[in-house]
């Protein structure tokens, strides 16, 4: 294991262009000049806990699309994707803050600078345990990272010095109340061309062990990984994680609310499962820690659940010099926040199926063109930046009309 004060700091930048680091002028002064935030809401199909509001609200799935202009001119887009029955961030908390908090503290800032860009971001809004406001702060990271691709004309892949691939294979999501949905819902995955699947467990072990019984029985060459959503307690996910490893599950993620750590512990001791840690790791700093004390396996990466990009790949880094696993995960990801998975996870080699279900849950698009999802791979996005280009006059109508 190899740690450090600012985790994998030598490659967790993205590489300077030749202009800036020759010293041309018109690179080196680019300032921010304008942060703006828009309200985006995405409406939903089929049925997935974490997308229902609350009581008499329909299920949607609300964003905030986040648009830096830098002070040339050129614009970088980024998304926020507050779910608050996940986290505390809803998309009033992330606009309010956007708006009031971040956006003067970014003004003036150097574009190619994004430690000064956070560092600026962590002052204005404290951490707790963590990362304050970490799903608010990646939009900012991702519309920061676009608009350095724009300006440099350079593809995510190519910015960090990374291979680049085009598709990346992903995983459908089993979310269900009865074996009977889980039957129909396996058939439409494998309809598309879907091999790997992700089950959603916690808190019924019994049930949880039928469900992925049944899923393995009628995917038997897949993928099998449960998220538990720290649904179990300690003693019963001691007591089904040999049953769920025995029934063909692969990854046992984020059984136990985040602050159970010395049940994290036991667990791994156990060894029955590789035990991945989901809501419990904001930053690369308790994630150290986690390390060091030998609570997981690994870890399921969200880039919208760490704040954004640049923190995310120093957490990939972590975890790799450290020789524990990575998984590609979401947050039921639209548009932006969708490509910017897909460029992380494609640059940094995953080798898993990803869990990145907004194809799955989600209708509309703020995109000239849609992101591409073919036999259950998608198409990773080839422009500068994040890849994908923004229908400005989307941003101010509703998506409903949409397919």
């Amino acid at each position: 294991m190899r740690f450090g004060g600012r985790a994998g700091r030598s490659d967790d930048l993205p590489t300077l262009p030749p202009g800036r680091a020759h010293g041309n002028h018109a690179i080196m002064s680019t300032r921010i000049a304008a942060v703006e935030a828009h309200p985006v809401v995405y409406p939903t199909r089929g049925w997935f806990k974490f997308l229902e509001g609350p009581r008499g609200r329909r299920p949607a799935r609300a964003s905030v699309v986040v648009k830096i202009t830098a002070d040339n001119g050129v614009v970088g887009w980024g998304q926020s994707i507050p779910l608050h029955r996940w986290s505390y961030e809803t998309l009033e908390t992330v606009l309010t803050t956007l708006q009031h908090y971040l956006a003067p503290e970014l003004v003036g800032l150097d574009v190619f600078d994004p430690e000064a860009v956070h560092a600026a971001m962590n002052r204005v809004i404290a951490p707790s345990f963590s990362t304050g406001q970490p799903i608010c702060k990646a939009g900012v990271d991702l519309a920061l990272f676009d608009l350095m691709g724009r300006l440099t004309g350079r593809t995510a892949a190519q910015l960090w010095n990374r291979p680049a691939r085009d598709r990346l294979t992903l995983s459908w999501t089993v979310n269900v109340r009865t074996l009977e949905e889980a039957e129909q819902v396996v058939a439409e995955g494998r309809a598309l061309g879907y091999r790997h699947f992700n089950v959603k467990v916690a808190p019924d072990p019994q049930f949880d062990l039928e469900l992925c019984r049944l899923v393995k029985r009628l995917v038997p060459d897949g993928f099998l990984w449960a998220d538990a959503n720290g649904g179990y307690d300690e003693a019963t996910a001691l007591e089904v994680a040999p049953k769920l490893a025995d029934a063909g599950v692969a990854v046992l993620e984020q059984p136990l609310p985040a602050a159970r750590l010395t049940g994290y512990r036991r667990l791994r001791q156990q060894g029955a499962l590789p035990i991945l840690m989901d809501e419990g790791v904001v930053s690369h700093v308790e994630l150290e820690e986690f390390i060091r004390l030998e609570l997981l396996d690994g870890v399921a990466m969200k880039v919208a659940r760490c704040g954004g990009l640049t923190e995310a790949r120093k957490q990939i880094q972590m975890l790799e010099n450290a020789g524990l696993m990575w998984l590609g995960s979401g947050l039921t990801d639209p548009d932006l926040s969708l490509a910017a998975c897909l460029q992380l996870y494609a640059a940094h080699g995953l080798e898993k199926p990803a869990a990145l279900n907004g194809p799955q849950f989600l209708r509309g698009t703020i995109l000239r063109e849609p992101i591409r999802v073919e036999n259950g791979e998608a198409l990773v996005p080839q422009g500068p930046g994040l890849g994908v280009e923004v229908e400005p006059e989307r941003l101010t109508r509703p998506l409903t009309d949409q397919p």
